[in-house]
């Protein structure tokens, strides 16, 4: 017994204790007409009492599990009431605005996230995720301050999680898994995320020791699901970054509703902050639909549909980076010709429909079909002058060091098609327990050529390939005699089918142990697949990947339960995974595995009278058949043999609540080491090793302007392994990048919100949500390199690593409306 209060002290991590028992909060801001706040409104509610203070901030306790009023009185405005259904434990916002000529009345039913709390997952405010600024502003945006994961790229919505890589990470949008393009090797090309936020109706992230539902990857799972319309409504964003409109239409019957969202984004404020000039003309545009379709109260339909076309036009015209020391500062300036065209578009549908047999099993049946057209093109001359400078003036260079150039070609041409069909059923008994299960086939067609190489000379001569069995050049001093070849080359035309069968089953049940609660999660999952066409043709393989979840919440005045999940997860190869550093598939790679364990505690609790959160996890994977890879930017190549086995492990804190009152807001930490040993040559740092992690997302108001709102994104994380030659043996070489600071702050002035109904300013009337706002990205003007351009010193044959920052401080101006 004593060891289990020790245990249960540990993982309580020194938090104190408040009782929440079984009720709910609500809580917010009470406004008038005049956006002022009111302070004396008395709010009561099954004989609770309470009153709004001097900011007009309010929070009353209620019962949970029922239907009760809220009634809200003031000596000079006219009485509002609120009826609410909360479960045990839920906070509820609500901002009323209160009236001087009429009355307002309203009903809310509040859907309990309990049952996310116990599986360890996060769900994220869509509200939150519009406002906060970002150069990629989005959801990835968001996830990238939660704990566990990181980027060190401000131009990527990629994000790699607890020593995964962005290949590791499972996305669904209304059930159904979405990809990316294959091509990208930058995070200035991405254009825009799959997923518009103008459409969905709610998040959900797991960072890892996710149920046997959520399918084969090793590191994370991405849950969205799309909003259903019940009223017209429409959308507009707009800002120097691009902009969206969205739609909301509803039939007379009910019977129809659709979403539609137009997207469009130009990355030139961003790019023309870096050191090189350019001519830089992007179009990143898509077009996407949610449609759903009520047949029968047991039968319904829907289709998720989108179409993209990122065209990435991209001529460079000067760079001038200065690095090196104070007593030697050094400057590389670079002249190009040439230019690059990049296309990707891609064409997504998803049909799914839902057939509930009871009010206790459901079926559904779900394809979709995915078809991704890439081509990267380019032919670029990079001649440049490396040397010391004088005065800080790059102009001014006393003294030459090195000249040389590079000539970078790429045809490169992808055409993939991704056929899937699957049925999932779900059956509940009275018991509080559920079963779950579903069977799914992949078709993957792939067509990839691949023809890209690079010559470079220093002082006008041709630099070789590091290969052994050429003969040593040391010009200018000896004749060279041997074969001139380019310095990096991978030419290869991949025709491949790939068949896969998945499945998974996976049991639910609600018990107790003594007087607590105790929630256990059992199942597996499984995959085989063939790999076949053109000259190759694989054995048909098989895994078999069991899971398990254990949740406690004991009998305590606190509010807390303790999480053990994990299991033996499996990830069977993509077909980038297949290809090797030469562009030859080899089929017969194997599933990469990992032995998953996740320790957590996730505890509620009061402070400053306000709700906050507390969550811990501890994480252990060890993985084997490891395929070894390294990271250029965005891009990721696969060596393709399994011969590495690795590990991660580290911890994860998040504290989440009302810093200000009436808004949310969270600080996250982490902590992680990776590291792998190849072919037994001993540990070394993963390319996602990322040791420290913090961030904070912010959001506040002017006490005295409540209307106009501050958002503050900041993120650090240490540096991660990378920025040595892309030839180099990282067993020689071990080089890390400099630490990634960046912090991004929005300021709105809020006109109309959700709960603000404006009746003087007849122009608001039709609006129900009106801000405009200005964002500064890199407030700090932090310089963050993301690779390194290596360039030769002629005289005493040096190489330099000269970094590739990304953006600088850039100012946007924002505009958001909502009818």
């Amino acid at each position: 017994m004593n060891q289990i209060k020790l245990i249960a002290v540990f993982l309580f991590l020194c938090t104190t204790s408040i009782s929440f028992a079984q009720k709910a909060h609500v809580k917010g801001v009470i406004l008038d007409e005049q956006q002022h706040p009111v302070a004396g409104v008395n709010i009561s509610s099954s004989g609770n009492v309470s009153q709004s203070d001097s900011d007009g901030f309010y929070e009353i306790i209620v019962p949970s599990g029922k239907k009760i009023s809220l009634i809200f009185t003031h000596v000079s405005l006219k009485m509002m009431s609120l009826t609410v259904h909360l479960a045990s434990n839920e906070i509820f916002v609500f901002n009323p605005l209160m009236s001087s000529s009429e009355e307002q009345m309203g009903e809310v039913f509040v859907s309990s996230k309990s049952k996310k709390r116990i599986q360890g997952i996060a769900n994220v405010d869509v509200a939150t995720i519009k406002k906060i600024p970002g150069a990629n502003a989005g959801i990835e945006n968001i996830l990238k301050t939660l704990s566990g994961v990181n980027s060190n790229n401000e131009l990527s919505t990629q994000y790699a999680v607890r020593g995964g890589n962005y290949d590791e990470n499972l996305v669904y949008v209304n059930e159904v898994e979405v990809y990316r393009p294959f091509l990208i090797r930058s995070g200035q090309q991405e254009g825009l995320s799959f997923t518009n936020t103008d459409l969905v109706q709610n998040v959900d992230f797991s960072a890892g020791g996710f149920q046997a539902k959520f399918g084969d990857k090793l590191s994370s799972v991405l849950d969205i699901t799309y909003r259903k319309p019940t009223q017209f409504g429409a959308s507009l964003e707009a800002s120097l970054l691009g902009g969206s409109i969205s739609v909301d239409a509803v039939s007379k019957n009910k019977k129809w509703s659709a979403v539609t969202g137009v997207r469009y984004r130009n990355n030139s404020l961003l790019v023309n902050s870096q050191d090189t000039q350019t001519n830089y003309t992007p179009t990143f545009a898509d077009i996407q639909t949610n449609v759903n379709y009520d047949i029968s109260k047991k039968w319904q339909m829907s289709f998720l549909g989108n179409i993209s076309q990122n065209k990435y036009l991209y001529q460079p015209l000067t760079r001038e980076t200065k690095f090196g020391t104070i007593d030697q500062p050094m400057a590389l300036a670079v002249y190009y010709e040439g230019r690059e065209r990049d296309q990707y578009n891609t064409y997504f549908g998803a049909l799914k429909t839902t057939y509930k047999a009871s009010p206790t099993f459901t079926l559904k049946l779900i394809g979709s079909l995915f078809h991704t057209i890439e081509q990267e093109h380019f032919d670029i001359l990079a001649q440049y002058r490396l040397g010391n400078i004088e005065n800080e003036d790059t102009s001014n260079v006393d003294f030459t060091r090195g000249i040389g150039s590079q000539l970078s070609h790429a045809r490169n041409d992808l055409d993939a098609l991704i056929a899937n069909a699957e049925i999932k059923g779900f059956k509940e008994w009275k018991n509080d327990s559920q079963l779950e299960f579903g069977l799914k086939y992949t078709r993957e067609s792939i067509r990839d050529r691949i023809v890209e190489w690079e010559m470079i000379d220093s002082a006008g001569f041709s630099i070789n390939p590091p290969i052994a069995f050429l003969p040593k050049n040391n010009q200018p001093y000896k004749p060279y005699t041997g074969p001139l070849l380019p310095y990096q080359e991978v030419r290869a035309t991949n025709f491949n089918t790939i068949n896969r069968f998945s499945g998974y089953a996976q049991w639910n049940k609600k018990s107790e142990i003594g007087s607590s609660q105790v929630w256990y999660n059992l199942g597996a999952r499984f995959q085989s697949w063939n790999v076949s066409g053109g000259a190759v043709e694989g054995k048909t393989q098989t895994v078999f990947s069991p899971r398990a979840q254990f949740t406690l919440k004991p009998d305590w005045d606190m509010d807390m339960l303790f999480r053990l999940s994990g299991g033996l997860y499996h990830q069977p190869p993509f077909y980038r995974e297949l290809r090797d550093l030469n562009g030859v598939v080899n089929p017969n790679v194997k599933a990469q595995e990992s032995v998953h364990i996740v320790l957590g505690n996730d505890y509620n609790f009061k402070m400053w009278n306000r709700p906050f959160k507390w969550v811990t996890e501890l994480y252990y994977k060890s993985l084997s058949d490891v395929n070894v890879y390294s990271i250029d930017n965005v891009r990721i190549r696969y060596v393709a043999n399994n011969n590495a086995k690795a590990y991660a492990q580290g911890v994860d804190f998040r504290l989440n609540g009302e810093f200000v009152p009436g808004t949310e807001s969270w600080i996250s930490f982490g902590y992680l080491k990776t590291e792998e040993n190849y072919e037994n040559k001993g540990y070394i740092a993963r390319p996602t090793d990322q040791r420290l992690k913090f961030a904070m997302l912010f959001q506040d108001y002017m006490p005295s302007i409540p209307s106009v709102k501050l958002y503050l994104n900041l993120v650090y994380n240490t540096g991660l392994p990378g920025g040595a030659p892309a030839y180099s043996d990282p067993y020689l070489y071990q080089r890390r990048l400099n630490d990634y600071r960046r912090a991004d702050v929005g300021f709105a002035k809020v006109f109309v919100d959700g709960n603000t109904k404006v009746a003087k300013a007849k122009w608001l009337k039709n609006f129900k949500e009106l801000s405009v706002g200005v964002e500064i990205f890199n407030l700090f003007n932090n310089q963050n390199a993301i690779t390194n351009t290596w360039v030769r010193d002629v005289y005493s044959k040096n190489q330099y690593a000269i970094p590739n920052y990304m953006t600088s401080r850039v100012f946007n101006v924002k505009l958001n409306a909502r009818l």
